[in-house]
């Protein structure tokens, strides 16, 4: 019954997730990036959202992905699904630090 319920939760997790991602993808919504929230109201009102809006919707996917694989491992109790998960970890975190190089760059 636990394994349900966790599933379910992580399920749940992914779906927020995904909506966040679909939202941010559409330029909707708050701008859920640390450019943007650390940012002066000077520097916001200059800066290219478009840029942070796809950057935090493919890392708001990316994290959907993760509870989504997270919610099937506790289903299916594989060993496999844990490599993906960290697969997964590892591109989201190098796709944040690359891109928001690039967007940097882009800036100058």
């Amino acid at each position: 019954m636990g394994n349900i319920v966790g599933a379910i939760v992580l399920g749940v997790i992914a779906i927020i997730c995904f909506v966040f991602s679909y939202l941010q993808f559409n330029e909707k919504g708050f701008l859920f990036n640390n450019a943007y929230i650390y940012a002066s109201t000077q520097e916001r009102k200059n800066m290219d959202k478009k840029l942070h809006y796809k950057q935090s919707g493919i890392v708001f996917l990316l994290i959907g992905i993760i509870f989504l694989i997270n919610a099937i491992d506790i289903i299916l109790q594989t060993v496999w699904l844990v490599y993906l998960v960290i697969g997964v970890v590892i591109v989201a975190i190098v796709y944040a630090i690359v891109s928001s190089v690039m967007i940097e760059k882009r800036k100058k």
